[in-house]
C-alpha cells in the first residue's frame, strides 16, 4: 500500500516515525512518502520537506511568510497527486493540513487524521469541515472522543498517546552518567522567546529559597546561549543543559514546567511538578476570551480534576512556587497522592496498548478494508 504522511512539527516528526515503524511492521512493501523529518526519514520514509521549512510560529511571521505557505501548499497537492496514495494520513499541525484534508477531499483521496487539533479549546468552528473531509480520527486524549460524539454526533476512535511509549522507552534506557551534587530541580520554561522571558525570571528567584537543591534549565533549541546568561549569572545555584531534558526529568526530584505538552511529560516521567503560566496582558486578556477550557495543563485535563497545581499570570509569583515546590518536596501525603494520580493518568493513556501500534493497525485496516 501507498501512504502519504504530513507532520509539520519535531513532535509530529516523533510521533510519525513510530507510526511509520509500525506501519512496516504490519505492512512490509508499504511505500511511504512524508513530510516531517529526520526520525521519520529514519524510520524508513521518503521525506519530501524537512518541518524546519514549515514552522512558523506567531501572526506576525505567519504573514510574512505567506508566499512561501502557499508555495508548501501547492507542492504538497502536486506531489500527492503524482505519488497516488493509497490513503493521507495527517499528523497534528493544523494550520496547513486541515487545508490539504479539505483539498484531499475534493480530489477523492481517503483521509486520515492522527493526533486531532485541539478544537475543544478554540476554533470549534472547523469541526464542521473536518467532519466532512476527514475520513478517518485517531485521537490521543481520552475525553475527545466524547466531545466528539456527544458535541458533533462524530465517532472517533481513541488510540491513547503516543508519549506514553515514548517515555516508556527512555526510562527503559536507563540514566547513564548521573548528575553529580544537590538533588535537581529542572525548571521547563519554554521554548519561545516571549514566553521564557516572562516566566523563568520568577522561576529563578525560587532558587534562593532552596539552597540545598540545584536548580537546572532545560533551554530550547536554536536560542543562543546569551540570551540565558544574562538571566542565569544571578544565581550561583542554576545551571542549564541543551537537548536533555528527557535526561534531565530522569533524574529530577520536582519540576516547574509550563503549560503545554511539558507537563505531561513530566507527569509520565513521574516527576513531582508545578505548573507556570504568565503572558503578556493582552496575550493573556485575548486568550481567556477564546479558549474554553477548565485548566490549562494535559494533566489536569485529561484526568478532569485538578491533579498538578496551575499557577497562571498573576498567581506565579516567587512566593506562590515557593510554597507549592516546598509542598510536593516535603509534604509525604501530597508526594504519595501525585504518585496515585500518575499511575491512574498512564493506565488511562496506555489503554488497550501502545498508540502507534493501535494507530497503524487501524490505518492498515481502513486502507485494507478490513475495518
Amino acid at each position: 500500500m501507498k501512504y502519504y504522511i504530513i507532520a509539520g512539527e519535531a513532535s509530529g516528526d516523533l510521533h510519525g516515525s513510530n507510526l511509520i515503524r509500525e506501519l512496516r511492521l504490519l505492512d512490509s512493501a508499504a511505500s511511504i512518502r512524508c513530510w516531517g523529518g529526520d526520525k521519520m526519514q529514519e524510520a524508513g520514509g521518503e521525506l519530501v520537506k524537512h518541518y524546519r521549512d514549515l514552522a512558523f510560529m506567531g501572526f506576525a511571521e505567519v504573514v510574512m511568510n505567506l508566499r512561501t505557505i502557499f508555495r508548501n501548499l501547492a507542492f504538497c497537492k502536486e506531489d500527492i497527486l503524482q505519488f497516488k496514495p493509497d490513503t493521507l494520513v495527517l499528523i497534528d499541525y493544523p494550520g496547513f493540513n486541515l487545508r490539504i484534508a479539505k483539498w484531499a477531499r475534493a480530489q477523492g483521496i481517503r483521509v486520515v487524521y492522527y493526533i486531532s487539533p485541539q478544537v475543544w479549546a478554540w476554533k470549534e468552528n472547523r469541526v464542521k469541515m473536518m467532519k466532512e473531509c476527514i475520513d478517518k480520527m485517531l485521537v490521543i486524549l481520552p475525553f475527545e472522543k466524547d466531545y466528539y460524539r456527544d458535541k458533533w454526533s462524530w465517532e472517533v476512535e481513541y488510540v491513547g498517546h503516543p508519549l506514553v511509549e515514548v517515555v516508556d522507552q527512555r526510562i527503559a534506557a536507563g540514566t547513564g552518567q548521573p548528575l553529580a551534587g544537590k538533588p535537581v530541580i529542572a525548571l521547563l520554561p519554554g521554548s519561545r522567546k516571549q514566553e521564557i522571558i516572562k516566566k523563568l525570571p520568577v522561576m529563578l528567584e525560587v532558587s534562593r529559597s532552596f539552597p540545598d537543591y540545584q536548580f537546572i534549565v532545560a533551554k530550547a533549541p536554536g536560542m543562543d546561549e546569551s540570551f540565558y546568561d544574562s538571566m542565569l549569572q544571578a544565581y550561583p545555584n542554576v545551571t542549564y543543559t541543551r537537548n536533555a531534558t528527557y535526561e534531565l526529568l530522569l533524574q529530577s526530584t520536582a519540576a516547574l514546567v509550563t503549560s503545554g505538552t511539558a507537563t505531561l511529560e513530566t507527569a509520565l516521567f513521574g516527576v513531582p511538578e508545578v505548573v507556570c503560566y504568565k503572558g503578556s496582558p493582552i496575550s493573556y486578556a485575548i486568550a481567556k476570551r477564546v479558549i474554553k477550557v477548565k485548566f490549562i495543563s494535559l494533566v489536569n485535563l485529561i484526568m478532569d480534576r485538578l491533579v498538578v497545581k496551575e499557577l497562571i499570570q498573576h498567581d506565579l509569583t516567587p512566593a506562590n512556587i515557593n510554597r507549592e515546590l516546598n509542598d510536593i518536596l516535603r509534604n509525604e501525603t501530597r508526594k504519595e497522592q501525585l504518585t496515585r494520580d500518575y499511575a491512574a493518568l498512564k493506565q488511562l493513556l496506555s489503554q488497550g496498548g501502545r498508540a502507534s501500534a493501535k494507530a497503524a493497525r487501524s490505518i492498515y485496516d481502513f486502507v485494507t478494508g478490513a475495518a
